[in-house]
């Protein structure tokens, strides 16, 4: 007798859900159960674009424009505090400037400084100021005021690259479309248009709640994931495509049945995919940017990070669910789908032994009738095949 623990029972569902997985039989109700899916993702999809109408973006030097004061991280009385350097800006100009962090690591590391844009006058102020209250350290490890390095940066330039960003994005999406609907159909292209929307939105509104900067590298992490969001949702649909062949002419499966063992096939291939695009950015963000403090690459690995799951996500859970919706509204898929469940009633039926009308054969067309032969007159055999006796 073999007994079951919970333990034991614990391990069969998770062996179960792995088995599942991998062979892809189309266990998982996916496109089954779109309806909840479609609220939670419009459920995210509402707080994004509130956190970025309400809180919008935390926009860098490069797309306001401002002063950056850059100086080195180890005074005269050991490694300065980006409090100190703060107060030392406020007593200078009067208010506080909009970021003091620290970049870099180890030797390298430094404190830069970003503010609105400042007069000759006021930067000087600022540099004597910070230079007076934490005595910067130069390369000989003497305090020197010449270390402290100020620069003006203008707007214009990254809204040229915000512009040319734009530009790239709709010619990106025009392209996709055309090829979408050539390679595939028009309702593939639309539910893929549909999920990368959602990635952008998605991506742009973590953005915002969490508050990174945005910088030239956010602009240009954005852009790359709409590469691998597509392809994510062209392998989907490649294999929708190659289940729903000749779909209509037999009574085997629905179309939403087919959409979702084409979403399970892929399902795994889709998560690893995903885990080994991941690693690397997972690598940047916290190497790059937690050990070494490179802020430029932080800004780049979360927009990559971010972007890269929403495109799974959406291909699996936006993009199929939404073609078998838009598929469905065609007459002939509901038809087909009607024809399949009364063929599958009729089985039910016959299994439990009821008895179950035959369907009426098709009337027979007087061109496919086939010509009999004319009878013979009476009295006269047929002769006998083979040579006669003579």
């Amino acid at each position: 007798m073999k007994v079951t623990t919970p333990d034991t029972e614990g391990a069969q569902k998770r062996e179960s859900v792995f088995h599942r997985l991998y062979t892809g039989t189309g266990a998982f109700d996916i496109v089954g159960k779109r309806s909840r899916w479609y609220i939670a993702l419009g459920l995210l999809v509402l707080v994004c674009i509130g956190a970025i109408g309400f809180k919008g973006f935390n926009l860098g030097i490069d797309f306001e424009g401002g002063t950056k004061i850059s100086m080195p991280a180890v005074g005269a009385q050991g490694p300065i505090e980006t409090d100190a350097v703060q107060s030392a800006f406020s007593d200078a100009i009067g208010h506080p400037a909009e970021t003091v962090q620290v970049v870099g690591a180890g030797g390298n590391q430094s404190i830069q400084v970003r503010s609105s844009s400042l007069t000759v006058d006021q930067v000087i102020d600022v540099k004597q100021q910070i230079f007076n209250q934490t005595q910067p350290l130069d390369g000989t490890g003497k305090p020197s005021q010449q270390v402290i390095s100020d620069s003006a940066v203008s707007g214009t330039w990254g809204e040229e690259i915000t512009t040319q960003a734009l530009l790239a994005l709709g010619v990106f999406l025009v392209l996709v479309t055309i090829f979408l609907a050539f390679y595939f159909e028009k309702w593939m292209a639309v539910a893929a248009l549909v999920a990368l929307l959602h990635d952008v939105v998605i991506t742009a509104g973590i953005y915002s709640l969490v508050g990174f900067e945005v910088t030239p590298s956010t602009v240009i992490g954005l852009l790359t994931i709409l590469g691998f969001s597509l392809y994510d949702t062209v392998v989907v649909f490649d294999k929708v495509k190659e289940n729903t062949r000749g779909l209509l002419s037999m009574t085997r499966r629905t179309y939403p049945e087919a959409a979702n063992l084409a979403v399970n096939q892929t399902l795994m291939r889709s998560i690893n995919t995903s885990v080994i695009a991941l690693l690397p950015v997972l690598g940047l963000l916290v190497v790059g940017a937690g050990l070494l403090g490179v802020g430029v690459l932080r800004d780049l690995a979360l927009v990559q990070m971010v972007g890269m799951t929403a495109g799974v996500i959406s291909s699996i859970y936006l993009a199929t669910p939404l073609l078998v919706d838009l598929k469905m509204r065609e007459s002939k898929y509901r038809s087909h789908a009607k024809k399949v469940e009364q063929r599958r009633a009729k089985a039910a039926a016959r299994e439990a032994g009821e008895d179950v009308p035959e369907e009426p054969k098709p009337p027979v067309t007087a061109g496919a009738t086939r010509q009999q032969p004319a009878a013979r007159p009476a009295g006269k055999a047929a002769r006998p095949s083979g040579k006669r006796r003579r």
